[in-house]
């Protein structure tokens, strides 16, 4: 047996009163209860914003004197016993969804297998949306009480932060990760050491050590190669996310896949389901067959074994959009592999060959799909795209008799719904309306909801965004010495009681950024109109390597720097939780323009209607499955189109439906001052989309229609001993 860091490390001077805060910035729980969070904001509220939300370090660099003012405030200590005795009675449930409603779940967990984790702002091991779903999904397991354990990496260097020059150009800055500046735990073994896993390449090993993050109830297990025995280069394999090298990349998802199911063993867990999330785990499932075969059976039925406890999720609508290498690079790092496989080097190419115009590659789609039993899409219409995609594997099927099935994505509602919002709701739903998250019955009480009181809320949230950005443009000035211009960009002119549209996501080209700048003297028009002002804020990264993207957001920042726009429109740098959170919760409307039907599923604008916030989207993804006329705006048709043809369509009909019925709407307001149509359609938004896009109903799919099937099945699977 293992033993885990129970205890807090050392280096918090906390007064006895409230010494367990210090066991709380141990614990993701406190990211997604408010009053948790308040606990160490309360300490000293600018400290926190300057450590951006930081719980580890305030707790080390918070002066003693307001450590001891809070140990004797009345209402903190009030506060802080209410937190945990919830905190407390949330980790000893028995009474979960999961032990209520699935008993035969308790002690095998399904394993969680991503290559990023979007936890929190301070947390850098994640990109995008990729990683902030694979957030939401062990947020929400551990609501539910699902028994899960999750596999990813501790990327030494994080994800970038970006920077952009004066002339818009987009500047990737890295900087190294203090693992004690953060809730990363060492994982020991029975003498205190630091618990190791190796996997071995053709002509080396390399050496992976575990930390562990506590993510409510469930434990996310991170990789990470930094150790001392291994190279400088071997070092470098977890230091950054998605590394453009192949050779770095496949390295990379061979630790995943090898050496997550590895680690999982060393830690004594027997998982009922392998849920890869996208294809880079996908080599967990070789070495799911190779501890059979190493156990004495063929590889044939090592695989008819595993294959039905394997699941596959895909987030790509296109198959350039799954990592695929040169067959040369598969000799190259997993030729130790297919000998204890019982494979020769062609059996195992075949397992992942895919025949592309410019020769061959081993593509982890493939060989997730071939070795997985349950296939899913993100969305409805993705689902279809992607039996399409992939009918070529069951030639002798039609079309929609593709095994491919699809969950839709949902987000955790406790995580992105802001405190006003969330209050007010517990005043008009109840106060137990977040365990009934998915009951839609719930929601017909939303329009009880006074419109006075709802807009009210709106209203300090957008205040609440304006203010933000106004102080991050001040500590660009101070901090960088931009130019002006660069600080009017930065969204200091906002005006919070102006109609506010959002667009933040990744700078992919199929995302369309530009799209609303495709007429811009038609769009200044708008945004300029006497009485009725329009402001447009963006914010996004492209990937380092991604030169189109970057060259996107020089052509967008460009325009937004001109004087024309009156500084209605915005461009923020550094997109990442924080900023995410301040714009759902802040803008009037969500704008998504993807070329249909490549936006897999999307997420983003489910945060914002949770908050009463109007979705403005091209029919693709999620928004296709959630527009009904009355909860936002759909940006051209129900169809598939040629692209150009597509974006000069979808282009007038986003200025149209902006001219003629969002921008009026907004500003068509009562006796009372007050929006009333538009307030009815928010409302609508949040009583549509709450409860049907949220992260609850989607686990709950999850393990209902994937995760329960693959429990009788993963009895017969598990590693045995060789006879002699």
């Amino acid at each position: 047996m293992t033993k885990f860091l129970t205890h807090t490390p050392n280096g918090f001077d906390l007064p006895r009163r409230i010494a367990r805060i210090g066991e709380l910035a141990y614990n993701l729980w406190w990211t997604w209860n408010p009053d948790a969070t308040r606990l160490f904001a309360r300490l000293d509220y600018d400290l926190w914003e300057r450590l951006a939300h930081n719980p580890i370090l305030l707790l080390r660099q918070v002066g003693r004197s307001a450590l001891n003012a809070a140990a004797q405030n009345k209402d903190y200590l009030a506060t802080y016993d209410r937190v945990f005795a919830d905190f407390d009675l949330y980790l000893a449930a028995k009474k979960t969804w999961a032990a209520s409603a699935h008993p035969e779940l308790a002690g095998r967990p399904v394993a969680y297998f991503s290559m990023e984790y979007g936890l929190h702002e301070t947390l850098p091991i994640y990109s995008g949306g990729l990683g902030v779903l694979a957030g939401d999904h062990l947020k929400e397991a551990s609501d539910l009480g699902l028994p899960l354990v999750a596999v990813g990496f501790l990327y030494s260097q994080g994800y970038f932060n970006q920077h952009i020059s004066e002339d818009g150009w987009q500047e990737a800055l890295n900087h190294p990760i203090e693992i004690n500046e953060h809730p990363f735990l060492p994982v020991l073994d029975d003498e205190g050491k630091r618990l190791t896993v190796a996997v071995e390449f053709p002509d080396r090993v390399v050496t992976l050590q575990i930390w562990e993050v506590r993510v409510g109830r469930v434990a996310l297990y991170l990789l990470d190669s930094n150790v001392d025995s291994n190279s400088e280069a071997d070092r470098s394999l977890t230091a950054r996310l998605y590394w453009s090298d192949l050779n770095f990349r496949v390295a990379q998802e061979v630790l995943l896949g090898v050496g997550g199911v590895r680690a999982l063993r060393t830690l004594g867990y027997n998982p009922l389901a392998w849920h890869m999330n996208e294809g880079h785990a996908a080599f967990l499932t070789l070495e799911r067959a190779r501890e059979l075969v190493a156990s004495g059976r063929a590889f044939a039925d090592a695989i008819a074994e595993t294959r039905s406890s394997n699941i596959f999720t895909t987030h790509t609508p296109v198959p350039a959009g799954n990592d695929e290498f040169p067959v040369w690079l598969m000799d190259k790092h997993l030729a130790a592999l297919w000998p204890q496989l019982g494979l020769s080097r062609d059996e195992f190419i075949d397992l992942a060959r895919h025949h592309q115009p410019w020769g061959e590659t081993f593509s982890m789609g493939i060989l997730a799909l071939k070795l997985a039993e349950g296939h899913n899409a993100v969305s409805e219409l993705h689902g279809r795209v992607s039996r399409k995609m992939w009918n070529f594997l069951w030639k002798d099927r039609a079309e929609d008799d593709v095994p491919i099935t699809h969950v839709t994505n949902g987000v955790h509602t406790a995580n992105w719904i802001a405190r006003r919002m969330r209050l007010l709701l517990d005043k008009h739903l109840g106060s137990d309306w977040m365990e009934r998250l998915d009951d839609p019955d719930l929601w017909a009480k939303i329009d009880t909801v006074p419109d006075d009181e709802f807009w009210a809320v709106r209203t300090h949230l957008k205040r609440k965004m304006a203010f933000y950005l106004r102080e991050r443009a001040r500590a660009q000035w101070l901090d960088d010495g931009v130019h002006p211009v660069q600080v009017v960009a930065s969204g200091v002119l906002i005006n919070p009681y102006d109609l506010t549209i959002g667009f933040a996501r990744r700078f992919a080209t199929y995302k369309r950024a530009g799209l609303v700048m495709s007429d811009v003297e038609r769009l200044l028009e708008l945004i300029n109109k006497p009485n009725m002002p329009v402001q447009i804020i963006f914010a996004g990264k492209a990937h380092p390597a991604d030169e189109p993207g970057k060259q996107l957001i020089q052509q967008i920042y460009r325009t937004v720097k001109k004087a024309e726009t009156g500084g209605r429109l915005v461009f923020l740098e550094d997109y990442d939780m924080n900023l995410a959170r301040y714009l759902v919760q802040g803008v009037d409307v969500w704008l998504n323009t993807p070329r249909r039907p490549l936006e897999a599923s999307g997420t983003s604008g489910m945060k914002a209607a949770i908050n009463g916030a109007l979705n403005f989207s091209v029919l693709d993804g999620w928004w296709r499955e959630a527009y009904n006329g009355q909860n936002g705006w759909a940006i051209g048709e129900d169809a598939e189109l040629d692209a150009q043809v597509q974006d000069e369509a979808d282009a007038e009909s986003l200025y149209d439906t902006l001219e003629n019925e969002i921008i009026p709407l907004y500003y068509e307001v009562g006796a009372d001052k007050l929006p009333h149509k538009w307030i009815a359609r928010a409302k609508n938004a949040i009583a549509t989309v709450t409860p049907q896009f949220s992260a609850r109903r989607m686990v709950k799919e999850y393990v209902e229609r994937l995760y329960l099937p693959a429990l009788n099945s993963n009895e017969n699977a598990k590693p045995k001993r060789k006879k002699k």
